[in-house]
């Protein structure tokens, strides 16, 4: 029986899908294409084996442990991940919260009463649904964020945020099982994810995209950072704590 792989479908995934796909344990494997949200969702509920999960998920998933030393992180601006706004930080009343992702909606609630100094009102946004209005602000992750931010007269980039704030670099998303699965597969899953990023020109010719292959390399290449470092291990541990607190804070009030 396949192990199956929940992937998510936006560029930064593109050298995670090429290597899993080109390593010899492509035959193995079933994919599932889901938003990070849903592919939260599913391992919660076991319908897949392995997922790329939003990190806010982790700590509520009964037995979900980390499994690769790769992740969706950053080390400076991400370009996916932003806060995009019609008016400064100083002015906002109203962040518009896009669902796909429950990591980035943790962040910016952080941001705004540890860092930004903001209380804004926070409201759910469904992308697909409803129009964006450039004097809203919002926030938008991956492949919205990137086609959507040139529009707006304010852009601040969450992972630039936190590493002003934090010190140490953000991890957005990492893979995940709650399942037993075989140690010399993991090592080899490991092994593919690792021939995906060292090979991103490889991977972008492979694959089909809304943007240039010239805006594709420079992001997967300058913007997204795959190595789940020490330091990204910090970092995420700070954000874990901090979550929880926004959490307590949120059923308090």
């Amino acid at each position: 029986m396949p192990v199956k792989v929940s992937v998510i479908p936006y560029l930064n995934t593109v050298p995670f899908l090429y290597g899993l796909q080109s390593h010899e344990i492509s035959d193995e494997l079933e994919f599932d294409f889901s938003v990070p949200s849903l592919s939260a969702d599913k391992i919660k509920r076991g319908e897949v084996d392995i997922g790329i999960i939003p990190v806010a998920e982790i700590p509520n998933i009964k037995g979900a442990k980390i499994i690769s030393d790769y992740c969706i992180g950053a080390e400076g601006k991400v370009a996916s991940v932003l806060l995009c706004s019609g008016k400064p930080l100083e002015e906002i009343e109203k962040i518009f919260l896009d669902t796909d992702s429950r990591t980035s909606v943790l962040l910016s609630r952080i941001l705004a009463k540890k860092f930004w100094k903001i209380s804004p009102e926070f409201v759910e946004f469904n992308y697909y649904q409803q129009e964006l209005d450039f004097d809203n602000s919002y926030i938008l992750i991956g492949d919205k964020a990137m086609k959507n931010s040139e529009k707006f007269d304010f852009v601040y980039d969450l992972a630039e945020e936190w590493i002003k704030f934090n010190g140490n670099p953000f991890v957005f998303a990492c893979w995940v099982t709650t399942k037993e699965i075989d140690e010399d597969f993991l090592v080899r899953f490991n092994d593919a994810l690792k021939l995906g990023v060292e090979n991103i020109e490889q991977a972008l010719h492979r694959s089909s995209s809304d943007f240039s292959y010239a805006v594709s390399y420079e992001y997967l290449k300058n913007n997204i950072s795959y190595n789940l470092t020490p330091d990204k291990r910090e970092g995420l541990s700070d954000f874990w704590s901090l979550a929880l607190e926004e959490l307590k804070s949120k059923v308090r009030r």
